[in-house]
């Protein structure tokens, strides 16, 4: 017998284990086997790992490719060619764009573009407003991955549904079998305070993060939570920033709500002194905590287990659209988001080096989880006879710094990740089983991926 691809020689690490000189083969886009490298058959190409780690390909549930409408900051083609680079073999795009992603027709360009243009496979959410609650079942007939909800102001000014509308949005999105997420601001509470400091002229870089309070994410969520609980709706929170914001989480887990979570390589990295050392280029919404929030969100998040996910929020701008030339002035005139899909998994994989925690655990929450939480498992996220033949190989004990951020595959590749140091790197992506990064090139065709189907 022989296959189409065979990977030997790296130790393949799932949630349940590692097992150590062994590999996969490949048939027509599927894992056909799963075993130590001497029983796998022949193929047509093999690929020798040469001892590195083989992943279940990295799930990046929350980037923002900014296509259709904003193409001059990213768009399909840029975004899953990051990606690949990034050793991400599925992203999920958010509906903030031009048009906003909320009408059937709007779902159905933003999947004709992928289709067209992507290197790895994707998904898309459609958004909740006061507009389209009507629209909900429509949508949903299209095959979004899920809803989101803008509860406070964010790139792209979506005007959020009040709480009558998000209870019936919750009941109507219950019935889809489909999980509602929320970028987990109190709108009233920032803009409270964002008045306030323009008045005051306080412009700092610092001055932004500060008037997106804790309390204005943990709030959020509290009242999310509380709706879900009363509607029986499948809710999820993007880009949990805080220790706060994650115990309240955890909270509405232990009371049985079906409440998930995600959090950043961002957030879990830096505190909100980066805001200080790198000004408007660290300037994300939510902003960056402070350090005890930061270990609070290590404790609480990842080592309690109140976080599902890891995710980017990759957010490209130009740099004159994040004031990279005049990084601390006026931050009111800088805007929020940077990159991410390149430095997600060498974050993490520092991360492990580090020994905050496990390769299982990495993976779990990367790559397993996101699938399970968004329905697309165990298509994708595994590494089992049968699903999709996606994985990712890293050296997890290379050593190396983003000394250029032109090195990155985005349009646009601002991000506070210049001039950090990591030890592993993603080396090697395959997406049904064809390599699409490999030696430190993106050689996978424009238009490979294809839309994730889900129930």
């Amino acid at each position: 017998m022989t296959v189409d691809l065979v990977v030997r020689n790296s130790t393949v690490v799932t949630p349940a284990g590692r097992t150590p000189d062994a590999g996969v083969a490949v048939e027509d886009g599927r894992i056909v086997a799963v075993g130590r490298s001497d029983r796998l058959p022949d193929a047509d190409r093999v690929l020798d790992a040469e001892g590195n780690v083989l992943v279940p390909g990295i799930v990046d549930c929350h980037i923002h490719n900014r296509e259709p409408g904003l193409e001059y900051k990213e768009d399909w083609e840029s975004a899953t060619r990051a990606a690949a680079a990034g050793g991400v073999t599925t992203v999920v795009g958010m509906p903030n764009t031009d048009p906003v992603i909320d009408s059937p027709a709007n779902l159905e360009l933003k999947f004709e573009r992928g289709e067209a243009s992507a290197h790895v496979d994707f998904q898309s959410y459609a958004v909740v407003t006061s507009e389209n609650l009507d629209l909900i079942p429509d949508i949903d007939e299209v095959g979004p991955l899920g809803f989101k909800v803008f509860l406070g102001s964010t790139v792209g000014d979506v005007p959020p549904p009040n709480d009558g509308e998000i209870l019936e949005a919750m009941e109507k999105i219950r019935e889809t079998g489909k999980r509602l997420g929320f970028h987990e601001e109190n709108g009233e509470i920032i803009d409270h305070y964002t008045e306030r400091f323009k008045a005051e002229g306080r412009n700092e870089p610092i001055d932004h993060s500060r008037s997106r309070p804790v309390i204005a994410e943990r709030e959020a969520v509290e009242r999310m939570i509380t709706f879900a609980e009363e509607t029986g709706a499948r809710i999820h929170m993007f880009h949990v920033s805080s220790g706060s914001a994650a115990e309240a989480v955890g909270r509405g887990k232990n009371r049985g709500v079906d409440v998930t979570a995600e959090t950043t390589p961002h957030y879990l990295w830096f505190t909100e002194d980066v805001m200080r050392e790198k000004g408007n280029v660290a300037r994300v919404q939510p902003p960056i905590r402070d350090a005890a929030e930061h270990d609070r969100l290590w404790e609480v998040g990842i080592d309690d287990d109140a976080i599902d996910c890891i995710a980017t929020d990759h957010a490209p701008h130009t740099p004159a659209e994040k004031k990279v030339d005049d990084p601390f002035g006026n931050t009111w005139d800088a805007i929020s988001g940077f990159v991410g899909l390149e430095t997600e998994v060498p974050a993490m994989l520092t991360f492990v080096d580090q020994g905050r925690l496990s390769l299982e655990e990495w993976v779990r929450r990367h790559s397993t989880r996101p699938a399970q939480v968004w329905g697309m498992y165990p298509q994708k996220g595994s590494v089992q006879v049968g699903t999709d033949a996606d994985f990712t190989i890293v050296d997890p004990n290379l050593e190396w710094t983003l000394e250029d951020r032109g090195e990155l595959h985005s349009k646009n590749c601002v991000t506070p990740f210049g001039g950090e140091s990591f030890t592993g790197k993603a080396i090697a992506t395959v997406v049904r089983g064809q390599v699409v990064y490999e030696d430190g090139d993106v050689i996978g065709e424009s238009g490979y991926g294809t839309r994730v189907d889900v129930d």
